[in-house]
């Protein structure tokens, strides 16, 4: 049985205060800090599938409203916004769930915002990151500047991307991972920097061709089990 709860959190010093959700199973051995991405909400379909799916494999989440969908403005707010309500998030979970250890990352914007903040240590207690579909460069323009600050991150980080993703070359994504594994991860534990797991035929929102027999139900089911299973290299 999963258990979910309203939250509120202030985002400081932007001043703001934000919505949460927190869903935690029964037997939960992780919680994970979850943004959406930057077109919708911590309510988004996806995101409330992808929180049911991590808790049936043990991974609680805090879902979380960057401030301009709560307050219902159009573009996203400026990075050092973004990247603080990322690690207001981490300390509400952390008061949440203190049992739990904690992960952080999201669905495209949110899992880049939480790398960034992540990057200029302002995850304290964060174990590794998880990107669901990590935004390398906008649509079919092909660029690495988004992935220079990874070098700074210091936890292990999953990057679970789908072929089809029009954000993510993965020939150039590909290389980017290999090249972070050549550098120790800190602190040290049983998984590399980087990991890659690539999900056939997917797309940015991971939906998958319909020549693959694959439904989105399946790919969402593999997101998680994919998740629980780095995240037990962890320990």
């Amino acid at each position: 049985m999963n258990e979910a709860k309203e939250l509120r959190f202030a985002v400081e010093p932007a001043g703001k205060e934000v919505s949460a959700v927190l869903v935690r199973p029964s037997k939960a051995k992780w919680v994970m800090v979850l943004g959406h991405g930057a077109g919708a909400g911590m309510r988004h379909p996806f995101m409330q599938a992808l929180a049911g799916e991590l808790a049936r494999v043990g991974i609680a989440t805090l879902r979380y409203q960057f401030p301009y969908i709560e307050e219902r403005r159009g573009a996203p707010d400026k990075p050092a916004v973004l990247m603080a309500t990322v690690a207001a998030a981490v300390r509400a979970a952390a008061k949440a769930a203190p049992d739990l250890p904690l992960l952080a990352g999201g669905k495209s914007m949110g899992g880049r915002m939480s790398s960034q903040a992540a990057a200029e240590g302002q995850l304290e207690g964060v174990r590794g990151l998880v990107f669901f579909g990590f935004p390398l460069h906008p649509p079919k323009q092909p660029a690495t500047k988004r992935a220079e600050h990874l070098a700074s991150v210091k936890v292990p980080m999953l990057f679970l991307q789908g072929t089809r993703d029009d954000l993510a070359d993965l020939k150039l994504l590909k290389p980017i991972c290999e090249e972070l594994n050549t550098h120790p991860c800190k602190p040290s534990v049983g998984q590399p920097r980087a990991t890659l797991h690539v999900i056939e035929t997917a797309d940015h929102s991971f939906h998958a061709l319909k020549k693959s027999g694959r439904s989105d139900e399946e790919a969402l089911r593999e997101l998680a089990e994919t998740t629980a299973a780095w995240a037990e290299g962890l320990k």
